[in-house]
């Protein structure tokens, strides 16, 4: 093969970028960039007794990554789940269940934690209800994430957007307690033992969520209990950080018990929208020697036919996946892209193979699968496609 035939190979190598909508915000709804029959699946996660009548999961926030452990790939996958017999995951929940597999193509088990709780349901690895467990020096479950009642709601205390972490030999989950707990906010435990547990609580989280009191959440939540939720987890080499909802991070301290500036933290260096809207799920990854920060936003369809990433009242459309590149971790970070319609609060990671993949969970409390409730709040993973070393933008894998 000639030189000039190795180049031109190279440079079909990739697919293109595609170009930037105008104005900066204006949100890319081309069928391309949806999870499809052709790039995309949901997998069979093995169902509980509370599954059966839905014949599967129902899951939000879906979660899914791939860990090297002791030498061989282990899958995982986690999210926001609901009780036996409740319509969603508010006002409560019964807390964490994970699902491991050796290959994305399953089988899909629940955990196996009957070692940990003979008598407790299987793949659940933590919950408020575990309260009991606590012991000195020991705190399974803190007071702030305890269940309780109120004349409104009823029982209250749910957990929400747990991720899974394999960091220098240890297992973590970092989650949210959600808006009907006592405190909202973010928090992480430390296996003891494998990926089952048991699990505790971290000592930065014994008395609160990571970070500082935040104004928002809705008008019934109190206001002196609210703090940044969707917390998530990005190593690298021996060293970790946190990754707070929507543009906080703070590295944790060598001994992962909190993270190491507990105040004032500081702030990825973003191209922001004007106006910026609402976001959520922020989250990073590596690839190919850039970082990408991914977050969560509603694009809203107003003016007829106009879809935007704004704070235009209009008819909420899809939950979509927009992200930004970096060459370094906390920024500057580059005009936001959207790389998954209907793909938002999700995750992006790489196969034993290499490959990358985003989840997706279809959500259902707006828009386009609010109409199709039987085929929203699923555990679905889709193929991203990289446009190289050149174009370093990622996107679902289009047509």
């Amino acid at each position: 093969m000639s030189a000039d035939e190795t180049g031109t190979q190279l440079n079909q190598e990739y697919p293109p970028n595609w170009p930037e909508k105008e104005p900066y915000g204006v949100a890319d709804v081309r069928q391309d960039l949806w999870p499809r029959d052709d790039n995309s699946r949901v997998l069979e996660l093995e169902l509980r007794p509370r599954d059966e009548e839905l014949g599967r999961i129902w899951i939000r926030d879906t979660y899914v990554n791939c860990f090297v452990v002791d030498g061989s790939p282990l899958y995982v996958a986690t999210g926001t789940t609901r009780a036996a017999g409740a319509g969603g995951a508010g006002p409560w929940n019964d807390g964490i269940f994970v699902w491991t597999a050796d290959s994305l193509d399953g089988p899909w088990k629940l955990v196996d934690t009957t070692g940990v709780r003979p008598d407790a349901e299987k793949g659940k690895v933590w919950s408020p209800e575990f309260v009991g467990e606590n012991e000195p020096g020991r705190t399974v479950v803190a007071p702030w994430q305890e269940y309780w009642h109120d004349e409104e709601f009823g029982k209250r205390g749910n957990a929400w957007a747990p991720e899974v972490h394999y960091f220098r030999g240890t297992w973590y989950i970092v989650a949210c307690m959600g808006d009907h707990s006592r405190k909202v906010g973010s928090f992480m435990l430390k296996s003891t033992g494998g990926i089952e547990g048991p699990y505790r609580v971290v000592e930065g989280n014994l008395e609160k969520p990571f970070g500082e009191l935040v104004s928002g959440g809705p008008d019934w939540i109190d206001p002196n209990a609210y703090f940044h939720i969707d917390g998530g987890l990005y190593a690298e080499g021996d060293k970790a950080w946190l990754v707070l909802h929507n543009d906080l991070y703070a590295e944790f301290r060598e001994d992962m018990e909190d993270i190491v500036q507990t105040t004032n933290l500081p702030k990825f260096e973003q191209t922001r929208y004007s106006s910026e809207p609402y976001l959520e799920g922020a989250y990073v990854f590596k690839h190919e020697g850039k970082y990408y920060l991914v977050h969560a936003a509603w694009d809203w369809k107003f003016d007829g036919d106009r879809y935007a990433y704004d704070t235009t009242e209009g008819a909420r459309y899809q939950y979509d996946a927009i992200v930004a590149v970096s060459d370094e971790f906390e920024g500057p970070y580059s005009k936001r892209w959207t790389a998954g319609v209907g793909a938002g609060h999700n995750n992006i990671f790489a196969d034993a193979d290499g490959r990358l993949w985003a989840t997706f969970f279809r959500n259902p409390a707006a828009g386009y699968w609010a109409d199709r409730g039987e085929d929203a709040a699923v555990a679905g993973v889709v193929r991203m496609e990289w446009t190289g070393p050149e174009g370093n933008r990622i996107y679902v894998q289009r047509k």
